[in-house]
C-alpha cells in the first residue's frame, strides 16, 4: 500500500482531490493534513470520513517536529501539496501569513520528505500544486505557457511563486522528485464563499449587491474543480519528474461576462426572469495590483499526458449553480461560521 499525504485536503480543492483519491484507488492509504483555518470545512469530506483507507490530521505544516513526526509514523511515499493561503485580498491586508503558510509551510514539507526519505527516492514524489498568478499580467493576446518567467504583482502570488521556487530548488540540489503544477481559477462545489463565484450566486440570491472591482474588464481562465483534480490525479501518476504541467479550462471569461452568466443562471433557477438581478452590480474601486488577463495554454498536459477538461463553462456554472442551491444548509454553517466551532472543538 502507497501512503499518500494530502495537505489542505479539508479546503475547496483538497477535498475533491481527497475524494477522488480515496474513492479511486482502495490500495492508497489518504492522510489529509490539514489545519483547518476558515477555509477548511471537514464536512467537505463527510461522505468518505468513514472509508477504511481515510485518515484526518489536523496539524499545522509549519511545524516541522509534527510534520516530521507525520511522515515517520505513516511511512509516506507521496506528497499532494495544497495547502496555501490563497486570496489576494487577504493577502494585501496580511502579508505575513502568506509568507508563512506559503513559503515555510513549503520548506517544512520539502525537509520533511528529504530528512524521511533520505536519498531513497524509488517510488516517491512530491506534487507541489501552484497557480498561474505567478506568471504575472497578460495583455489581450498570449498564453502562460510552462517556460514563462515569473513576474508575480501581489502578496499571495509572491508567496506561491517563492514556494514554487524551493520546490525546484530541492529537486536541483538534493534530486528530491518532485512536479509542480500551476492551474488557473477554480470554481465548483464546495468553494469557499469569499471567492467570486460563490459569493455572487449568495448575493444574487438574497438580493445583496455584486462589487465589480474597476470597469469589470478583468479577464480570467476558469477551471472545474473536478477537472483540475482529474489532472491532479493525472499528473501524480504519469508527470515526468522535475517538469511544471500548467493546468487550465480552455475557458477565458471578462469577469462582468462572467457575472452576467451568473446571474442569468441564478434568475432561471430561482424562477425570475433572466437578467433582472443585474440591478445588484455595483462598480468599486479597482483591487491594488490588479492582473489585467490570466490565460493558460495547458498543450503540453494534454499532448503529453492525455488530459483535457470535461466541461464547457456554460455547462459547469449551471451544475455549480444546482449545487449551491441544493446545499443552502453548507453554505449557512459556512457564512455563518458554525462549521468551525464545530470541527474546531471536535479536534481540539
Amino acid at each position: 500500500m502507497k501512503n499518500i499525504v494530502v495537505t489542505g485536503g479539508a479546503g475547496f480543492i483538497g477535498s475533491h482531490v481527497i475524494r477522488l483519491f480515496v474513492n479511486n484507488y482502495p490500495e492508497y492509504n489518504i492522510i489529509n493534513l490539514d489545519i483547518l483555518t476558515y477555509a477548511g470545512n471537514l464536512e467537505n469530506l463527510k461522505d468518505i470520513e468513514g472509508k477504511p483507507n481515510y485518515t484526518f490530521i489536523k496539524a499545522d505544516i509549519c511545524d516541522y517536529d509534527t510534520v516530521a513526526d507525520i511522515f515517520s509514523k505513516y511511512k509516506i511515499d507521496g506528497v499532494i501539496h495544497l495547502a496555501a493561503e490563497s486570496h489576494v485580498d487577504r493577502s494585501i491586508k496580511d502579508p505575513f501569513s502568506f509568507a508563512r503558510t506559503n513559503v515555510m509551510g513549503t520548506l517544512s514539507l520539502l525537509q520533511a520528505a528529504k530528512n524521511y526519505w533520505g536519498g531513497n527516492f524509488e517510488g516517491k514524489l512530491f506534487y507541489h500544486v501552484s497557480t498561474d498568478e505567478v506568471y504575472g499580467s497578460l495583455g489581450d493576446e498570449g498564453f502562460f505557457l510552462e517556460t514563462t518567467a515569473y513576474d508575480p504583482h501581489s502578496p499571495y502570488s509572491a508567496s506561491k511563486a517563492s514556494s514554487d521556487h524551493f520546490v525546484r530548488a530541492f529537486h536541483d540540489t538534493y534530486g528530491l522528485p518532485v512536479v509542480i503544477s500551476n492551474c488557473s481559477n477554480n470554481y465548483g462545489s464546495y468553494q469557499f464563499p469569499e471567492k467570486l463565484i460563490p459569493l455572487f450566486i449568495n448575493n444574487i440570491c438574497n438580493n445583496k449587491a455584486l462589487p465589480v472591482y474597476g470597469k469589470g474588464d478583468n479577464v480570467r481562465d476558469w477551471l472545474f474543480v473536478n477537472d483540475h483534480a482529474r489532472a491532479i490525479d493525472v499528473i501524480f501518476h504519469k508527470g515526468k519528474l522535475g517538469d511544471t504541467y500548467n493546468i487550465g479550462g480552455f475557458n477565458e471569461w471578462k469577469n462582468i461576462d462572467l457575472i452576467k452568466v451568473l446571474i442569468k443562471t441564478v434568475d432561471k433557477f430561482l424562477g425570475r426572469e433572466e437578467g433582472t438581478s443585474e440591478k445588484l452590480i455595483t462598480y468599486v474601486t479597482d483591487r491594488a495590483g490588479h492582473d489585467y488577463r490570466y490565460a493558460i495554454d495547458s498543450s503540453k498536459l494534454k499532448n503529453e499526458l492525455g488530459w483535457e477538461p470535461s466541461l464547457q463553462f456554460e455547462e459547469g456554472i449551471e451544475k455549480t449553480v444546482k449545487w449551491y442551491l441544493e446545499n443552502e444548509d453548507w453554505v449557512k454553517n459556512v457564512t455563518s461560521g458554525e462549521y468551525q466551532k464545530y470541527y474546531q472543538q471536535m479536534y481540539e
